[in-house]
């Protein structure tokens, strides 16, 4: 038995074919008793649109290309949610793409979200190669989602607010006693200004000469090397911020197999409230930056610039927060 077609559903409905299409993509210049008619002739004979007939007829795939910067950062699973909540909304789905693998390939993943014809792009994640992003940006809608570079014209960018995510971090650690903290730096934009903050926030409170900054990256064996540096430095810090909670399970590791307890001898603070920050035996004091926000601001920015594609381009901040959990208290004493 072959499979009913679009004239079928017009045939059953008692409605013209033109009807039919105006129902499926969800018109409103269509009477009520019209699209139930529609709508139950859909459902008797289990009528399924043809998806690639339907971009040929509307000029249009329904679809969003998504270049991730490295798959296997669990602070995207949050943003993903966020951002393909919004787009079905909207009718649209995700085509994921990991910008590491494209790295690793040297593939321009930019270019065959281009050849797929994709209504819309989201790079989440700040990805090198701005030139191909550029390129595709000029005739396919772009939004940037938890960065804010590159900045390129006519492309919109929501991340959250670094500066001050970084300051709740220094500061909880500050109000709690202690004085000589340390900070494990990660790369970016984002690397640099969570940074220069903490080093702001320790020189407002005098305590410049207690500041430590040792480079790491975004990840677990980057925090791992990095706390071991601190910890068998002359002076050991008695806290330490991590560029987030990757390099913070790292630096935990590191504590632990020399012989510190956390929080007793140690307070650890990351960043980006992970599931890894919410496991029960970690339980990590981080700074949630509102993933599941930023995911869903980047889906509404692209549909605004699917719909207008020549306004100005937009950078939009998301407020950060402090989660407390277990992983800091007030200096040991002993």
């Amino acid at each position: 038995m072959s499979a009913p077609t679009i004239r079928d559903v017009a045939e059953r409905a008692g409605v013209s074919k033109s009807l039919v299409s105006l129902v499926l993509r969800g018109s409103e210049q269509v009477r009520p008793e019209k699209r139930q008619a529609v709508l139950a002739a859909v459902a008797e004979l289990g009528y399924r649109p043809n998806a690639a007939a339907r971009s040929l007829s509307e000029r249009r795939t329904r679809s969003v290309g998504v270049l991730l910067n490295d798959l296997r950062n669990p602070w995207f699973v949050e943003l993903l949610d966020g951002l393909g909540s919004r787009l079905h909304e909207q009718g649209l789905h995700m085509m994921l793409a990991d910008g590491r693998l494209n790295r690793h390939l040297g593939e321009d993943l930019t270019r065959i979200f281009t050849e797929l014809r994709v209504d819309g792009l989201v790079v989440v994640g700040t990805l090198p190669g701005s030139e191909e992003l550029l390129a595709a940006a000029t005739h396919i809608p772009t939004v940037i989602a938890g960065a804010i570079e590159p900045v390129l014209p006519h492309v919109d960018a929501v991340a959250g607010d670094d500066s001050y995510g970084a300051i709740l971090a220094t500061e909880h650690l500050i109000s709690l006693g202690h004085r000589r903290i340390a900070h494990i730096a990660g790369p970016g934009v984002a690397g640099a200004l969570r940074c220069t903050s903490f080093e702001m926030i320790m020189d407002d409170h005098g305590l410049t000469d207690l500041a430590t900054v040792e480079q790491g990256d975004h990840t677990e064996e980057g925090g791992y090397r990095a706390m071991v540096r601190l910890l068998t430095a002359p002076e050991r810090p008695t806290a330490v911020f991590a560029f987030n909670d990757i390099a913070c399970v790292g630096a935990l590791s590191a504590a632990e197999e020399l012989g510190l307890q956390v929080p007793r001898d140690l307070s650890l603070v990351g960043y980006d409230n992970t599931y890894l920050a919410r496991l029960r035996h970690l339980w990590l004091t981080t700074v949630d930056n509102g993933s599941h926000d930023i995911g869903r601001r980047a889906a509404q920015l692209l549909v605004h610039r699917m719909k207008d594609p020549g306004r100005a381009e937009e950078t939009v901040l998301s407020e950060p927060r402090l989660e407390v959990r277990g992983s800091t208290d007030s200096p040991s004493t002993s």
